[in-house]
């Protein structure tokens, strides 16, 4: 199953440097059943967008506790895993699951995203409203709207040891 994991440039690192990464309180997102029945339309790419959006919404929250050196970029790990690992939370949201164990390895990772320094102003004005924006403040919703419209940039697997050591 592919599985969205929200993440941080420091567990980016960990994965880099551990081979390893934990997953934060052990959820991701992932096209399931519960996600698919809400969609009345829309193709397979569509419905994996919506679940990928949700974690790059969870990745502003992880970034809204606190993250040193990219504390405004959303980062979303792309990973397959086997479907016994996953336990379906659809009573926290269509797209919700639990890992277990919690910790996805480097051979997993088909894909990293991670926002853009162009990125960083919608993201850092995201982060500061997140509560708001929960709670249905509609100026809060529509800015974290605008950070979820930007595009993160696209890596592959290969390219993790040189992200961590570039960025």
């Amino acid at each position: 199953m592919r599985v969205y994991l929200p993440a941080t440039f420091s567990m980016l690192k960990a994965l880099a440097v551990d081979g390893e990464m934990p997953v934060r309180s052990g959820y991701g997102f992932a096209v399931t059943p519960a996600l698919r029945e809400f969609y009345t339309a829309g193709d397979e790419e569509e419905i994996a967008h919506s679940a990928f959006e949700d974690a790059a919404l969870a990745s502003i929250r992880l970034l809204a506790i606190g993250e040193e050196q990219f504390p405004h970029r959303r980062v979303v790990v792309s990973v397959d895993v086997d479907d016994a690992v996953v336990d379906l939370q659809p009573e926290m949201g269509e797209s919700v699951l639990k890992l277990d164990p919690a910790l996805i390895r480097f051979d997993q990772v088909a894909a990293i995203h991670v926002d853009t320094e162009a990125n960083e102003e919608y993201t850092a004005k995201a982060i500061e409203v997140i509560d708001e924006a929960d709670l249905g403040q509609e100026d809060a919703e529509l800015c974290v709207g605008d950070a979820l419209d930007q595009f993160m940039a696209w890596y592959d697997p290969s390219e993790l040891s040189a992200l961590v050591e570039l960025l």
